[in-house]
């Protein structure tokens, strides 16, 4: 069967389900993206996974962010005992949470539940020189593409952890896409505008350094662990045949990165939520999305893509459980 025969024997399916044409909206368009990377017209949707990566930033020492950089390893805690607003969510939606240190800032932290994929105690900052090395970068992306073979699920969910990523993510995805920094730096943990004018001047300096980068020279040049590590398990999914769920702004520059590195990626990948941080609408412009939902949220972690997660079992749902005007002996329209 061709990609075009698929599409249109999905569309039908929809389209012939017992309601109006398209009375189910953008809960249709999902259906539509879900059976599409399923490669069938009977798709499942039982179970996901959310990876949360955590990692610490060299550009923290120079006071991007409103919270010290001890606060990174202090949350891997939180969410190793279930304390955590991700913790809440992922019980809530029967969604299974995993914790990885991808360069925690400190001595390791020493845990039975935690997943050791350490870098390095924390990117460099990118302020004078590469926040890591291409062996880093392509360490990082090797060992997300392990962590999402391994996941269980139909659907992946990525969030993280890193004191002044918001930093780095402003800086890559500027990088990456050539749009003004000051329509990606944001607020982040929550900068007066001070440090908000104090953050943007800061990483203008950053970016001044390097001309036009190529996806690979930027990842290394501006990354973060966490986010490298999250773009390697994006396309990873995306390869597998999986649902990639976007969370924030943070898991967007790293969606960003993924369709730089694999543009393939981005028909697998449904974006849960508009973030509250200024720069994401920028991001999700440029990859020409549109997210689930608006609820004025900015804490990352995954908690937006676990609340998308009942979206996309309903959507799949349809497809499989609702009946036809065939099937359900209801007339349709002439």
């Amino acid at each position: 069967m061709t990609v075009d025969t698929l599409a249109a024997r999905i569309r039908h399916t929809i389209d012939t389900k017992t309601k109006p044409l398209g009375a189910l909206g953008r809960i249709e368009d999902l259906a539509e993206t879900i059976a599409l990377v399923q490669g069938t017209e009977a798709p499942v949707m039982q179970n996901c996974t959310l990876i949360i990566f955590a990692a610490d930033h060299g550009i923290a020492n120079a006071g991007v962010s409103a919270f010290p950089q001890v606060v990174t390893g202090q949350m891997v805690a939180n969410f190793l005992a279930g304390g955590a607003a991700a913790n809440v969510f992922a019980r809530v939606n029967g969604v299974a949470l995993q914790v990885v240190d991808a360069g925690v800032a400190g001595e390791p932290i020493a845990h039975p539940d935690l997943i050791d994929r350490r870098i390095a105690a924390g990117t460099r900052g990118f302020l004078d020189g590469p926040a890591m090395t291409g062996a880093e970068a392509q360490s990082a992306l090797d060992h997300g593409a392990g962590l999402a073979r391994a996941a269980a699920g139909e659907a992946l969910a990525f969030g993280e952890m890193g004191i002044a990523n918001t930093a780095t993510a402003a800086a890559l995805g500027h990088k990456l896409t050539g749009l003004p920094l000051a329509e990606l730096v944001g607020r982040g943990t929550g900068l007066d505008d001070a440090g908000l004018a104090n953050k943007l001047a800061i990483l203008e300096r950053a970016v001044s350094r390097t001309g036009a980068l190529t996806p690979r020279q930027a990842m290394a040049e501006y990354g973060g662990f966490e986010i490298v590590m999250m773009t390697g398990a994006m396309i990873e999914t995306a390869r597998l045949g999986r649902l990639v769920i976007v969370d924030g702004f943070i898991a967007t520059a790293a969606a960003v990165l993924a369709v730089a590195l694999a543009p393939e990626t981005r028909a697998a990948m449904v974006f849960a939520h508009k973030s509250h941080e200024s720069g994401h609408r920028a991001l999700l412009a440029h990859l020409d999305a549109r997210p689930l939902l608006d609820l004025d949220m900015r804490l990352g972690e995954g908690t937006g893509a676990l609340l998308a997660w009942p979206l996309l079992r309903a959507a799949a749902a349809m497809m499989t459980d609702m009946a036809s005007f065939d099937s359900a002996g209801v007339s349709n329209r002439d």
